[in-house]
């Protein structure tokens, strides 16, 4: 049996980018019948300036990676993929419009890979008849309250930018599994991939997190966090970066990779299960980081919290886990959800718009 005749109907492609690969997940209904991490080689990228350049090439690699596998592209109705760095928006599903489109290609909130989200899914809906571009749960998913935005100086604002998509699918999860709705509990989520974000949810809105992408809260494998502030400011006047330069040290060359010369969470824990103490170090410097944000979390949600959950590649480490839990575990009861599930967050949503089951909202006009 061909894969038309084994998958008919309307399908939803989810997709989610990283760095060096392109996560895409094919479903029916909700039903995943092909799942790949579409690998971009360094040798490729690198003939890019910006990411949002990188858009047509990851298009094209995904439509030939289902074409290869005999998949039925044109019953693909829902293109959906995780929200980049735009404006300020409410928690939901977007379409992908122009004027999204157009902030996607400038960076509005910040550069980073998870513009290409709705800039590929666009490009795909282009070369697939019949489909429609979404994105669910932007990064910029704002419901901050007030205080929370207070940064110490009026000439700053701190700014909602976390992993909205996956701290809200967890969220819901384990709101399911204790048989109440997610707006009835206060929540303590850490997702911790190759960023870490850690938000306080209470009744179902996130109303503080730390910013992971541009140095706020907790080194990561690839973003470097807080740094002394006195110190960058030397730095940037030093004469030894650019301005490129030093943005690329904070959000993708920092972390773990400045220390170790790894960009992610397993690599790190493999030198370290393997007599590296050097990386046992950093692993556990980087938990303590984020048992530090998990208690600020706390504060901020004045001591009343049902649960903590931890989520991401970083669970998978050991050596990270153990000193990570051993700190937060008075605090709250711990949940880990080891698999990071992003295309079947977004395939769900993609589901929910396919019947009918969810608003659809319009991005900022142009």
């Amino acid at each position: 049996m061909d894969a038309y005749n084994a998958f008919p109907g309307n399908l939803i492609l989810a997709i989610n980018p990283r760095v060096p690969f392109t996560n895409i997940g094919l479903f029916r209904n909700q039903q995943l019948v092909f799942l790949k991490k579409v690998l971009h080689p360094e040798s490729d990228r690198k003939k890019f300036n910006r990411y949002a350049d990188e858009t047509a090439y990851r298009a094209n690699q995904i439509i030939k990676e289902l074409i290869a596998n005999g998949l039925p592209i044109d019953d693909i109705k829902i293109i959906i993929s995780r929200g980049g760095l735009v404006r300020p928006v409410h928690a939901g599903v977007y379409r992908v419009n122009e004027s999204m489109l157009k902030d996607l290609h400038a960076g509005f909130s910040g550069e980073d890979v998870v513009n290409l989200g709705g800039l590929i899914a666009h490009e795909l809906s282009l070369q697939i008849p019949g489909s429609s571009a979404y994105v669910a749960d932007p990064v910029v998913v704002d419901e901050f309250e007030e205080i929370a935005r207070v940064s110490g100086h009026p000439e700053f604002s701190r700014k909602s930018v976390f992993h909205a998509l996956e701290q809200k699918a967890v969220a819901r999860k384990y709101a399911k599994t204790v048989q109440k709705k997610y707006d009835e509990l206060n929540l303590i989520v850490a997702q911790m991939g190759n960023g870490i974000t850690v938000g306080a949810h209470r009744k179902g809105r996130v109303i503080d997190a730390n910013q992971g992408l541009a140095g706020d809260g907790p080194f990561s494998p690839s973003r470097t966090g807080s740094v002394p502030i006195g110190d960058l400011i030397n730095l940037c006047y030093s004469g030894k970066y650019t301005q490129d330069q030093l943005y690329s040290m904070i959000t993708i060359d920092g972390g773990l990779f400045a220390y170790l010369g790894v960009h992610d969470g397993y690599s790190a824990d493999h030198m370290a299960s393997n007599g590296d103490e050097k990386a046992a170090f950093y692993l556990k410097a980087m938990a303590y980081q984020v048992a530090k944000t998990i208690g600020a979390m706390y504060a901020v949600l004045a001591a009343d919290v049902d649960a903590i959950l931890l989520t991401g590649g970083l669970v998978n480490s050991t050596v990270f886990m153990e000193e990570l839990q051993m700190r937060i575990r008075k605090i709250a009861p711990v949940h880990i959800y080891p698999n990071e599930e992003d295309v079947e967050s977004l395939a769900l949503n993609g589901y929910y718009i396919l019947h009918g089951e969810i608003a659809v909202d319009d991005y900022y006009p142009a």
